[in-house]
């Protein structure tokens, strides 16, 4: 599960990370108020205005903007809520921006990165940070992967202090900048590991210049993303509250309701199998003989035939699917629920695309003996032996 920046930089606060004030607004009128409130409490007129999406490239996008004036905040808050952002994450379709970040600005003297997440090879979480912060930590890795210093961290003591203190000494940080990252380390390491995240990241970490105040500077959080287990959420109410339904895609979120593995995509095959692996193994030969998958769609070994038929509609609510391949291969998931699921869709949904279905495994019998029934309601079906040849028929069939 995602959440917002802003949600982020609370979770930051409540971990005593110092944070630069921020407030969020949801409409134009607010922006010259939360503007002054913002900047008055840091002391400065710099502030940066940022849309609130689950997509990067905010600010190529220019939905990232400083401003040091209530028009200016006004002008960027009616720019963002008035657009739908589109980066390279987004796609041609963009965003809709419904939420802003106004949070006070702050000058650099340095940025750095900062994250925990899990290294599954080392089978511990691992501690990572780098002096070239403010960027995508992809691109440092393959420019320069010498600026990613790593700390592996124990399961049981976890993130030590002399660890934290070290990481801060490699990374650059002199006099009391170095017990303020190493605080900021340890804080975030206990966080990742209470509230039961997936990735716990600072992007950037910043030092302030000299000033008569703090002559060492001050070490800020200014951006952050979390992650968490979806599989932990019982556990964790007050993260659950933070989702935002708005964010996902709605499909994603229906096939959540039935317990359905459901990722939209970009291509025009439909595709509805049982088993993550044999899930990827069908996209892969989809695209061998030509095609693009429009999703990934596992139901999973105990579906009903009510879910997989709710996962048909969910196929077939995107404009952009131009055919559907079924792939079961029963084990625990039966083949007539399958075929069984595929009529009563053809009653309540209707297939006006092409239809390939391979069906083996438990009960396979049955589920054919199904499909041929239903075969006066499904005139666009077609069966096939083996899944090579399902790929090569619902490709032509989209041509």
């Amino acid at each position: 599960m995602k959440i917002h920046e802003y949600q982020a930089r609370e979770i930051l606060q409540q971990a005593g990370v110092p944070v630069p004030p921020g407030q969020v607004i949801t409409s134009i009128e607010e922006a010259a108020h939360v503007y002054k409130q913002v900047t008055s409490e840091a002391g400065t007129d710099l502030a940066v205005i940022k849309a609130m999406v689950h997509a990067g490239g905010r600010g190529k996008a220019g939905f990232v903007k400083l401003v040091r004036s209530a028009d200016e905040a006004t002008e960027a808050a009616r720019f963002m809520l008035t657009n739908r952002m589109v980066s390279v994450q987004t796609g041609p379709e963009g965003l809709e921006v419904s939420k802003l970040l106004i949070a006070a600005g702050v000058e650099i003297q340095h940025e750095y990165y900062l994250a925990i997440t899990t290294d599954r090879a080392a089978r511990r979480n691992v501690l990572i940070a780098s002096r070239e912060g403010g960027v995508e930590i992809e691109k440092v890795a393959h420019d320069n992967p010498d600026a990613i210093l790593k700390q592996h961290i124990h399961p049981l003591m976890g993130l030590q202090p002399h660890q934290a203190r070290r990481m801060a000494f490699d990374l650059g940080f002199k006099g009391k900048q170095v017990g303020q990252a190493a605080k900021i380390m340890l804080a975030l390491a206990t966080t990742y590991e209470q509230r039961d995240c997936t990735i716990a990241e600072i992007n950037p970490l910043i030092v302030t210049p000299p000033t008569e105040a703090h002559p060492d500077g001050q070490v800020l959080a200014i951006d952050a993303k979390f992650n968490f287990d979806d599989n932990a959420l019982f556990r964790q109410k007050e993260v659950a509250a933070m989702f935002d339904p708005a964010e996902e895609d709605p499909g994603e979120l229906r096939a959540k309701k039935f317990d359905l593995s459901y990722i939209a995509l970009d291509g025009s095959i439909g595709c509805l199998v049982n088993g993550a692996g044999l899930a990827m193994a069908t996209m892969d030969i989809i695209k061998h003989h030509g095609g693009d998958p429009a999703n990934f769609l596992d139901v999973g070994g105990s579906a009903t035939e009510e879910a997989v038929t709710e996962g048909f509609r969910i196929i077939l609510s995107d404009e952009n699917c131009k055919g559907v391949l079924v792939n079961i291969f029963g084990g625990i998931m039966r083949c007539d629920v399958i075929a069984q699921a595929i009529a009563n869709a053809a009653k309540e949904v209707g297939f006006s695309v092409p239809l390939v279905v391979r069906l083996e495994g438990t009960n396979v019998e049955q589920g054919r003996a199904i499909l041929e029934e239903a075969k006066s309601d499904i005139p666009t079906m077609q069966t096939a032996g083996d899944l090579g040849e399902a790929a090569q028929r619902v490709v032509a069939a989209v041509g």
